[in-house]
């Protein structure tokens, strides 16, 4: 490993990581040369590494921290379940009072008509139930052909085998046969990087009215579902066109095929209203959630269904499905008073109208360097596009890696910013302030001035 490190433990740390630790999406050989950041506390929007260094993170985690570090109230409430049920399981009907609390909390804050929640331990277990709910639904319902997910390139779903094939990165598909079948693809609603010369409403009707076309070539006796995020997160914080979701409505509403919204990082708070379906309107028979379920603080996730499925599914037998985990009564003790935080300190209504369009108005200037072809956004997050040239929409060759570069610039110099290619994303805990706003801005754009200073002319 190379790297200079003032701090002897670092070292050791790195050490011991590459002699037993196989971490997730890692180039090994890559990790083995360099070594890890080790990151050893975090306190609002900040972290320190083992450097001493601070860290504004303008990731949130994994898109997760939704409340910030350390809340002395999640730690609290999941000390007091250890101390009274440190765990017990769901399975052959046995429940616990926080599971259920809790189940009855998410239906309170979601849409109309959907009231249960199955509980997972992450949001792609909770993919993964989908696939399997759905299938279980139309098969109850005497429509056992009915086993199609449609999904769009570029979503993400988790790296489960059945997340992985659900979404459409082909990263992920090149490793492991996937996807697994029944499962088909669409394209994604990205006006800059797909959109050409087509105005934004026009590129819009066309990405979503393939859904319908999807719908027809594989037979609606055949489709199941079609999976989504509000906003794809992984992807690059790809915001459809305003007329996108619309149309994708009507086609919803005019076939017979169930609509699957993967809120994992939409949800509970990020766009503004709790949960992205809500922003944009829409109506969907299942919510996958996870991320802002507990801010981070332990893993959970789960699947919010309509109650016209959950009336489907209570004539069907036993449900053959489920974790060892779910609904877990320190997870689930810890997402409770997690919402309790975030109802109580308005941080939902705080992002809708004062931090979401605080962030929004100074990312937009960022549109104004050199390298950024666009900004956007929606609430606590946002991407912009490096480019060569802002007219032609002309992209460095990838062998600049300029997303990376900016990425290592961020950090070497104090903000997590997340390179997606050469889309640079970000969306912080939403307890962020303006000031700590305007820091981020700040060392955005020093990074992209670093970034535009290794570019060739």
């Amino acid at each position: 490993m190379t790297g200079t490190t003032g701090n002897p433990q670092t070292r050791q740390w790195q050490e011991l990581g590459h002699a037993h630790h196989l971490p997730p999406f890692t180039d090994y050989k890559q990790l083995k040369e360099h070594g890890p950041r080790i990151i050893t506390r975090a306190s609002g929007v900040y972290l320190w590494d083992s450097e001493g260094n601070r860290i504004l993170d303008g990731m949130a985690g994994l898109w997760c921290v939704n409340v910030g570090y350390g809340r002395e109230e999640l730690v609290e409430a999941a000390s007091r379940q250890m101390r009274e049920l440190p765990y017990y399981n769901l399975f052959f009907q046995t429940a616990h009072p926080p599971a259920v609390e809790l189940a009855r909390a998410i239906a309170e804050l979601a849409p109309p008509g959907m009231n249960h929640v199955f509980f997972t331990g992450s949001g792609s277990e909770a993919n993964d139930t989908v696939l399997r709910l759905v299938r279980h639904y139309w098969a109850i319902r005497g429509r056992p052909e009915k086993k199609v997910v449609i999904g769009r390139w570029n979503g993400y779903h988790g790296s489960t085998v059945a997340g992985a094939s659900l979404g459409g990165m082909k990263a992920l598909h090149g490793q492991g046969d996937l996807p697994i079948p029944g499962i088909e693809h669409i394209d994604q609603p990205y006006w800059y990087g797909e959109g050409g010369d087509l105005d934004p409403g026009e590129f819009g009707r066309r990405v979503a009215d393939q859904l319908e076309r999807k719908i027809l070539e594989v037979g609606e006796d055949r489709v199941a579902a079609f999976i989504a995020e509000p906003i794809q997160g992984a992807g690059g914080v790809i915001v459809p066109p305003e007329s996108y979701w619309p149309r994708i409505r009507e086609i919803l509403q005019k076939y017979d095929i169930l609509f699957a919204a993967d809120e994992v990082i939409c949800g509970f708070g990020r766009t503004g209203e709790w949960f992205g379906s809500q922003y944009y309107g829409v109506a969907p028979d299942l919510m996958m959630i996870a991320k802002g379920l507990t801010s981070g603080y332990l893993p959970m996730g789960g699947v919010v269904v309509r109650d016209r499925v959950v009336e489907v599914l209570e004539e069907g037998g036993e449900f053959y499905h489920g974790f060892t985990y779910s609904g877990h009564p320190v997870a689930a003790a810890v997402a409770l008073e997690n919402i309790r935080l975030l109802r109580e300190e308005g941080l939902v209504e705080r992002v809708r109208t004062r931090t979401g369009p605080y962030l929004q108005q100074r990312w937009r200037e960022l549109s104004e360097h050199p390298l950024v072809g666009e900004t956007r956004g929606v609430g606590m997050l946002a991407a912009l596009e490096l480019v060569k040239d802002k007219r032609s929409r002309e992209r460095f060759p990838a062998d600049l890696a300029a997303g990376l570069r900016c990425r290592e610039h961020c950090f070497a110099n104090g903000l997590v910013m997340r390179a997606v290619g050469d889309t640079m994303i970000v969306a912080p805990p939403l307890v962020i302030s303006e000031a700590e706003i305007d820091e981020l801005i700040a060392k955005a754009r020093l990074c992209l001035d670093l970034t535009a200073s290794e570019m060739p002319g």
